[in-house]
């Protein structure tokens, strides 16, 4: 998802293609599509498009995929909502 951005070079997503068995169950539970099958194996085409909600590494069998949820992008999102920007942070990340 191209259109959506929340803060650049903070994402915590990583993939092992070694321990990825191309089951796609990543693809079908990204919600912002950052995750595609390419040749049976799980490939990121949109690191910065990552909320970090952690779907796809809760739901890979082989834990191949890794992120830390709530700790950047999708932390800042929600706590902006709440809170608003001026008292909102990314936690541990310091990006904001």
């Amino acid at each position: 998802m191209k259109s959506l951005r929340y803060l650049e070079n903070v994402v915590t997503l990583a993939l092992d293609e070694d321990k990825c068995v191309g089951c796609g169950i990543c693809t079908q539970v990204c919600p912002h599509g950052v995750l595609v099958l390419r040749n049976r194996k799980a490939q990121i085409v949109d690191l910065h498009g990552c909320m970090e909600c952690g779907a796809c590494a809760n739901n890979c069998p082989t834990s191949a995929l890794a992120v830390t949820p709530g700790v950047g992008c999708a932390s800042y999102i929600i706590q902006s909502w709440i809170k608003g920007k001026e008292n909102s942070s990314c936690g541990s990340q310091g990006c904001c």
